[in-house]
């Protein structure tokens, strides 16, 4: 089997970092680590979850994400209450503050893409664009 070298795995995982690096650095508060940013950001797209949920979802053991979720909390950006349908159990959910963090760090990084692409030809945009759904696939298979 011959493996085309215009799709070569290490430029193509090379170039997927870089620019994933360079997206992460764009936050609307930098004192915030990348982990800390995915906890906030998975709790923007799914809601509240338990510490056990949010620890499995983002592939960090319980005690970690406890105190990922307890520097969230002293920042203002995360709040636990007790569920509503069992007392027992603690729920973790965005402050009004969290939702504006993740809101604002999403605008400026398709800010800071678009600065980026604007320039680029119609057939190079139409590459990406076709290149981000490829992606997307490829991490999900």
């Amino acid at each position: 089997m011959t493996i085309d070298p215009n799709l070569d795995a290490t430029h193509i995982r090379q170039g997927v970092l870089h620019l994933s690096r360079r997206l992460r650095a764009e936050k609307a508060d930098n004192e915030v680590s990348d982990g800390q940013f995915s906890a906030l950001a998975c709790l923007y797209r799914h809601g509240p979850h338990t510490l056990g949920q949010l620890a499995e979802h983002e592939r960090v053991s319980a005690p970690s994400m406890n105190r990922t979720v307890n520097c969230l909390e002293k920042s203002g950006y995360v709040g636990r209450a007790s569920d509503p349908s069992d007392g027992r159990r603690v729920m973790i959910s965005l402050t009004s503050e969290g939702h504006e963090l993740v809101s604002q760090t999403v605008l400026q990084r398709d800010a800071w893409i678009d600065t980026r692409i604007r320039d680029l030809s119609p057939e190079d945009r139409d590459t990406l664009t076709r290149a981000a759904e490829i992606m997307r696939r490829l991490a999900t298979a």
